[in-house]
């Protein structure tokens, strides 16, 4: 059983509990928050002796607690991260897991010499409906390009109008379209059609300095793939592959519920029939467990390096995006020093 830990008390948190003890292969051992009562009450919707703790340190020192769930602002990922693997926790970073290459680099090689897991939680390359796509996809020469837009208007933004700073649009805490929503659309391209040769990206920035919506190129030897997040207004359109023989049309590289493959060949439309699970964070959960359950396996260690390069990878890309977009956060500063 693995002993739950969690850092972050908002409603992507309690989605990954929920889908965590779903699986039945965790059990929440502890929350932290900096306030006591908001810690109260996020475990007041579960059972058992679950801890609360106020202070970081009393937190990573809980010896029952072998894994943490981060979901904190993304610019206190790295610090809490490297905090709970010096505490020997395996930890599962919320996406955008770290700001810079730097961070993702560090907390990587320190996960390996701690003899721990890291994971980012990106749960869009673990569903099955997103292995479906990937097991149709012809070979790279066969493919046209791609075009992956997810633009959801974010309530938030209402604060950027009003003059306010909310942590998703902040440089100071690494916010912005593209580290919010942009991952998924990176991951869903570095899955399924490798690094790319060179990126652009065309950002619209807001007031506070972060991108509210863009426009993104991740340039191949034979094709482009474009992408379009944001968080200042709402786009409805479905995400294409562009095949030599038609186009696979889904409703979203995100979460993948619908898909299917507009055959111009034999001009017939072919349903990949999928069933999205009712928890979309069930089948990461899972996935996770699966590693950390049997560190010694081989194949499942060959699977969790995969999962940690690619990581790497959509941070190096998100990162030269949004940097040549003209994007800088307080992080990248640090790392210059």
């Amino acid at each position: 059983m693995i002993h739950l830990g969690i850092i972050g008390t908002n409603w992507i948190t309690h989605q990954f509990v929920q889908a965590a003890l779903g699986t039945h292969q965790y059990v929440l051992t502890a929350v932290y928050s900096r306030h006591l009562e908001k810690a109260q009450e996020f475990s007041s919707k579960y059972e058992g002796d679950i801890e609360l703790a106020t202070d970081l340190t009393v937190f990573f020192d809980l010896q029952h607690m072998d894994t943490v769930y981060i979901a904190s602002p993304n610019s206190l990922h790295y610090q809490h991260a490297k905090q709970a693997i010096l505490a020997g926790k395996n930890v599962i970073v919320e996406k955008p897991a770290f700001s810079t290459p730097k961070e993702m680099d560090e907390i990587i090689h320190l996960a390996n010499q701690k003899r721990v897991f890291f994971f980012e939680a990106a749960r869009n390359i673990h569903e099955a409906g997103f292995k479906k796509v990937a097991d149709y996809l012809p070979l790279k020469n066969e493919i046209l390009g791609a075009n992956f837009s997810y633009m959801k208007y974010s309530s938030r933004y209402d604060q950027v109008l009003d003059g306010e700073e909310p942590n998703i649009f902040s440089t100071h805490f690494s916010g912005g379209a593209m580290m919010d929503l942009g991952v998924y659309l990176v991951y869903a391209a570095l899955a399924w059609f490798g690094m790319p040769k060179e990126v652009h990206y065309f950002p619209r920035k807001i007031s506070t300095g972060v991108d509210g919506l863009g426009w993104g190129i991740l340039r191949y030897d034979s094709f482009d793939v474009s992408i379009q997040p944001g968080k200042i207004g709402d786009s409805y359109l479905p995400s294409e592959i562009y095949f030599d023989s038609g186009t696979l049309v889904m409703n979203g590289v995100n979460a993948i519920e619908q898909a299917e493959f507009h055959d111009r060949n034999h001009k017939e439309i072919i349903d990949l029939t999928i069933t999205p699970s009712e928890n979309p964070m069930s089948e990461e959960a899972e996935d996770f467990a699966d590693i950390i359950n049997h560190p010694t396996d081989p194949v499942r260690g060959l699977l969790y390096e995969e999962w940690t390069e690619l990581a790497r990878n959509v941070n190096q890309v998100v990162y030269d995006m949004r940097r040549s977009g003209g994007i800088e956060f307080d992080a990248d500063k640090e790392e210059k020093v």
